[in-house]
């Protein structure tokens, strides 16, 4: 696990990066935060990509920021210029192709979920798989039409925010003939697969995401 630093359009951005064992080695994902930050909590969830076989680079789309109370968290992502992060997710896609050989996968959770589809459907081709994990942001309009990547999301059972953007999505997609397959977990809330958030946590909902997620990688990527 590094720090590694990457071009992102006319500036330069910077991220954790996993890297998988030799072999075998599966290709990249961009793993995109939730509105904490670039915390310990996703460089976990990098480095258990990058132990299944791929290399993972989580993005710091906050460039040093971290919140330490939903308060900062909302502002920052509120104040999230979402044009500079659109280049700094395609820096780290670029960065994972030229380590790989190939497009890479996006995951994201809470508002990387959000921005993980945002990605996908700016990336075009140069996307070969997107994961949302129950992804919200009210910034980030999405074209669609652009998309060319399978999407798998999971979702909370009891998610009033996130369910309304999967229930605007979900038509959206099918509307267009584009490849998505949604799952909401029974009896979870927001965030269920954060394990810095016992009040959410759910432990076979995230296996079961987590078995979903890696089947979903095998078969695109």
């Amino acid at each position: 696990m590094s720090i590694v630093t990457f071009g992102a359009g006319e500036a330069a951005a910077s991220g954790h990066l996993a890297e998988a064992a030799p072999e075998p080695r599966r290709g990249g994902i961009v793993v995109i935060q939730e509105w904490w930050g670039l915390n310990d909590q996703i460089k976990r969830q990098a480095d258990r990509f990058a132990a299944a076989g791929y290399d993972a680079l989580a993005p710091d789309l906050y460039h040093g920021t971290l919140a330490r109370s939903p308060d900062e968290a909302q502002k920052l992502l509120m104040a999230l210029d979402i044009a500079r992060a659109e280049k700094d997710m395609r820096g780290a896609i670029e960065h994972l192709r030229g380590r790989t050989g190939k497009a890479p996968a996006v995951v994201g959770f809470c508002m990387g979920g959000a921005l993980s589809l945002y990605a996908a459907c700016a990336g075009g081709d140069g996307v070969a798989a997107c994961i949302v994990y129950y992804g919200g942001h009210p910034k980030v309009r999405y074209d669609f039409d652009r998309l060319r990547a399978p999407v798998l999301g999971h979702w909370a059972e009891k998610d009033d925010f996130a369910n309304a953007i999967r229930d605007s999505v979900g038509p959206e997609l099918k509307r267009r003939g584009k490849a998505f397959e949604f799952h909401t977990y029974p009896s979870t809330r927001h965030a269920f697969t954060n394990e810095n958030r016992p009040e959410v946590f759910d432990a076979g909902a995230t296996e079961e995401a987590w078995r979903r997620t890696l089947a979903f990688l095998a078969a695109h990527l």
